[in-house]
């Protein structure tokens, strides 16, 4: 966790527990109790939609980017791993984003052209 919240733009981490009960978190108790209680319903859609695919399957990672941050979730054993950043301001002089500020690269259908 340490890791993840030296990074640069990182504003929040969090961990939840399989009851939906943030047991660590970085964000002050009210943005804490909505991410939580957000994300968590969003994880139990995407299980199930994994699992309607594929009832082999399980969702291990969910990743959310809006224009301004970028929600990852891990979920392992029920617990939710949560991190929350900020996206870096668009490089305009390339017409298009760069990388993920996590560290992840985006495939190549979600670069902007």
């Amino acid at each position: 966790m340490k890791r993840i919240e030296a990074t640069k733009g990182v504003i929040g981490t969090l961990v939840v527990d399989p009851d939906g009960v943030p047991i660590r978190s970085t964000l002050d108790q009210s943005m804490t109790l909505q991410y939580a209680g957000q994300l968590r319903q969003l994880v139990v859609l995407a299980r199930s939609a994994v699992r309607d695919i594929d009832p082999q399957n399980d969702l291990s990672a969910l990743r959310v980017r809006s224009k301004s941050n970028e929600i990852i979730v891990v979920t392992e054993n029920n617990y939710l791993v949560i991190g929350i950043q900020k996206l870096p301001e668009p490089d305009v002089s390339m017409g298009m984003e760069t990388g993920s500020p996590l560290g992840l690269e985006y495939p190549g259908w979600l670069q902007k052209e």
